[in-house]
């Protein structure tokens, strides 16, 4: 990231968990977690700027509603229209993973939110249980320091042994797991759960119905809730949509069916711009292709050494590989500055590329107690505890990567989701893991992208044939989720149906207001420039703009495993 936030690489079970570390969550922000009364009611105080953040208690087992719980850490930013008729009530996100902090993507965005769906609704969000600030929070390692010192990247292609590597490191992550497993608590941090735990945040509010808006695995949340809970649904948008059966069964095999047509509009849309406004700039698309497989080769054989004024390191190729990757899932935040640092990398410069996920080194606090960060350890507790178990050898994995390498060359990467799972500790699985099927009180609106390198369009697809009357809402665009891109025509969908229940026609396909590389050169308010290449958007839309923008630059759905 760039600016005031960073992005914090977390690396476990042999891959790389992304996710934005907020400069907001300052000691102020931090501190008055630890003075919240947990309570069975949403005690509202003041926290972060006109935040207001609560802990709820829930059962940490549901089928014994007295025995030992949790408390979920929520946060709100409240509705000024609290009392009167235009109040809507709460809506509800989950910023996917498993494991993002609903707390964190409030603090950063929550006026975003408000700014695109009208401020008739609260604002709300939650850490997961065993995520973040909720309590009890997973955690495979006794110190921080632990964690920093086990971890680094990990992409198969980067060495030889790279397949044998990534299961060895799984195997020591699941007997760390197991060694902090006391009483079995790893199988209450399931998906199943959360969704019961969103059902009391809802009805602590005061309502009987859910309002949601979930993306990425937060779809797989909220069609679990559907399947569940079929007639509490007032709005359900589930964005970036997660082919659920898939995630249950632990096989990630149908993620990467468009992330290969993601990277090709980064060639399309470079050569496009052109060489004032694309560094990387060749004559076809093609040839920016083959560029790029060349510097790739360059740097495999010999990485570049990166000197920052917060750390240092290489770009090597798992780093070159990565960053590539991370850039698919957020075209407009992170195509310009992709192009960039490619363009210096042939050069010998690596830091713009370096930057794409650079951390501010790792400082022992040494006894100093330091406040929650996202870990890598709770999404990967709910990922390994909701699906199939897995026990595949090396050589079974090896068949797995091949399948995942035909459909996407970045089967490489994907790999660790699966095999961070090879070594968890046996549970019984007796919580639900489908049939995703209801009639839902209201119907449910799915969204996709068409060149979403994680969750394709088919998944929506897919999904959407268990609820009738559900609409399958499809935006133009790559990246993951569809605040990846600038649409208004996107926005004004999912408000409409907030504020009044509307969906979409079938078939409607929503495009993006700007290309990617124009966007980065123009500005969002440079009226005369962007009506010569075709934008003209009215004061109300430029405001949707600039929340989408706002949402695109401070949160990032982070990857999940």
């Amino acid at each position: 990231m760039v600016n005031n936030k960073a992005f914090i690489t977390l690396v476990s079970l042999g891959a790389t968990f992304v996710v934005n570390v907020l400069a907001q969550q300052s000691s102020q922000g931090n501190d008055i977690w630890d003075k919240l009364e947990t309570s069975t009611e949403l005690r509202w105080r003041d926290c972060y700027t006109q935040l207001q953040c609560a802990r709820l208690q829930v059962p940490l087992n549901y089928s014994d509603p007295e025995g030992d719980t949790a408390s979920i850490a929520v946060i709100r930013l409240p509705s000024p229209l609290a009392g009167t008729d235009d109040y809507k009530g709460p809506i509800l996100f989950n910023p996917g993973g498993p494991g993002g902090s609903g707390v964190q993507m409030i603090a950063d965005g929550g006026a975003a939110f408000s700014e695109l769906l009208g401020a008739n609704f609260d604002i709300v969000s939650f850490d997961p249980r065993g995520v973040g600030l909720s309590i009890p929070r997973v955690s495979f390692f006794d110190t921080e320091a632990q964690r920093q010192f086990f971890g680094s990247f990990d992409v198969v292609n980067a060495t030889s042994d790279g397949l044998a590597r990534i299961w060895a490191r799984a195997q020591i992550t699941g007997a760390l797991a197991a060694r902090h497993n006391q009483h079995n608590i790893l199988e209450h941090f399931n998906t199943e759960n959360t969704a019961r735990d969103m059902l009391k945040i809802v009805e602590a509010h005061g309502q009987r119905n859910i309002q949601y808006w979930g993306f990425s695995y937060g779809t797989v949340l909220g069609a679990t809730f559907a399947s569940l809970f079929p007639g509490r649904i007032d709005r359900l948008v589930l964005d970036g949509v997660v082919d659920a059966e898939d995630y249950y069964a632990t096989l990630w095999s149908k993620n990467l069916l468009d992330a290969d047509k993601t990277l090709q509009i980064f060639f399309d849309d470079c050569f496009e711009a052109g060489p004032d406004v694309c560094p990387f700039y060749e004559p076809s698309p093609q040839a920016i292709s083959r560029k790029l497989d060349d510097l790739t080769r360059a740097i495999f054989l010999r990485p570049v050494p990166v000197v920052t004024d917060i750390s240092y390191g290489l770009v090597d190729y798992a780093r070159l590989r990565m960053s590539i990757f991370q850039s698919l899932w957020s075209p407009y935040a992170f195509f310009p500055q992709l192009a960039q640092g490619l363009a210096d990398l042939i050069n010998g410069n690596g830091t713009t590329l370096y930057q794409i996920m650079e951390q501010p080194l790792f400082d022992c606090s040494c006894g100093t107690p330091t406040p929650p960060t996202i870990i890598a350890d709770g999404g990967i507790a709910i990922s390994c505890t909701d699906g199939e178990e897995v026990r595949d050898t090396v050589d079974e994995l090896e068949s797995y990567l091949q399948g995942l390498l035909r459909d996407s060359q970045w089967g490489e990467v994907w790999t660790g989701a699966r095999i961070g799972c090879s070594a968890w500790p046996k549970q019984e699985k007796r919580h639900f893991r489908g049939p995703f099927l209801g009639n839902t009180s209201h119907p449910i609106l799915w969204i996709g992208n068409t060149a979403d390198p994680a969750t394709p369009i088919a998944g929506a697809r897919k999904m959407a044939q268990g609820f009738p009357g559900s609409v399958v809402l499809a935006q133009d665009s790559p990246g993951h989720c569809s605040i990846a891109a600038p649409s208004v025509c996107t926005a004004k969908f999912i408000r409409a149906y907030f504020m009044n229940g509307t969906l979409p026609n079938e078939g409607v396909v929503c495009p993006v207001d700007v290309p990617i590389f124009l966007e980065q050169s123009l500005g969002t308010r440079d009226h005369t420039m962007r009506r010569a290449v075709g934008v003209n958007l009215g004061g109300k839309d430029e405001d949707i703009v600039q929340a989408i923008a706002h949402l695109r630059e401070s949160f990032r759905v982070p990857l999940p495993f």
